[in-house]
């Protein structure tokens, strides 16, 4: 039976900004040397689940903040005994940095962040998860030409969240405007009740700039000290 859970999980509570960390990445994937395709806001992990079957070269990683959904996640990836699939309960601001320091070069080639909680309220709207302090960090992670897709039934979220990455020197959105179609062949649960009811999703990609250019490089360390842009209140 699945347990329900809150549907608002406040990222800024005093419970959830404990940084997270794996002592050991090779006691969870098998193959290391294996691109990762990392999934921020994972929910029951429906999404990697499939991609994690349809790509068995990679290996798959969900991030979720409600740790009712990552129990679940993990439950399920086990009865169906996926090798190459994880799932981490942690604040992704939080602990985004810390999670991989015991993974040297990390072979982050894709990051996916796909239908976020709105926080419609204008006052709760700094509780979103696409803050500069994680985009400054995935640029640190991320190599030349990785990708990241984001994704949104929200107009104003999905435009948000690809705003917020177009001012990172480090991302460049290739091809500019809302990507026609899904690149990937697997769907989020919420894609897919959208696209049910046929409603638009808003979509963007993005690839990480090759770090060559010395001017650059200044702009990409001087754009977002990783200690801004989410603070606890």
């Amino acid at each position: 039976m699945v347990r329900r859970v809150r549907q608002h999980v406040n990222p800024l509570s005093n419970k959830y900004q404990t940084p997270k960390t794996v002592a050991d990445w090779g006691q969870i994937f098998t193959r290391l040397d294996q691109p990762l395709h990392l999934d921020i806001g994972c929910g029951r992990g429906f999404f990697l689940r499939q991609m994690a079957q349809l790509q068995p070269d990679w290996n798959f990683l969900g991030l979720e903040i409600r740790q009712p959904l990552v129990e679940q996640a993990l439950q399920w990836r086990d009865e169906q005994q996926i090798q190459n699939l994880h799932f981490v309960f942690c604040n992704a601001n939080q602990s985004l940095r810390s999670l991989f320091a015991n993974w040297p070069q990390v072979p982050l080639q894709r990051v996916t962040i796909q239908f976020p909680d709105p926080w419609f309220k204008k006052r709760h709207q700094k509780r979103r998860v696409v803050q500069p302090a994680l985009i400054a960090t995935l640029a640190e992670l991320m190599p030349a030409n990785a990708e990241v897709v984001l994704q949104s039934d929200v107009e104003a979220v999905a435009t948000e969240m690809t705003e917020r990455f177009a001012e990172q020197p480090a991302f460049v959105q290739q091809p500019t405007g809302w990507l026609a179609a899904s690149p990937f062949l697997a769907q989020t649960e919420r894609e897919q009740m959208t696209l049910a009811k046929g409603q638009p999703v808003f979509r963007s990609l993005f690839l990480r700039q090759a770090a060559t250019d010395s001017a650059l490089t200044a702009a990409e360390s001087e754009w977002c000290d990783p200690a801004d842009g989410f603070q606890t209140v």
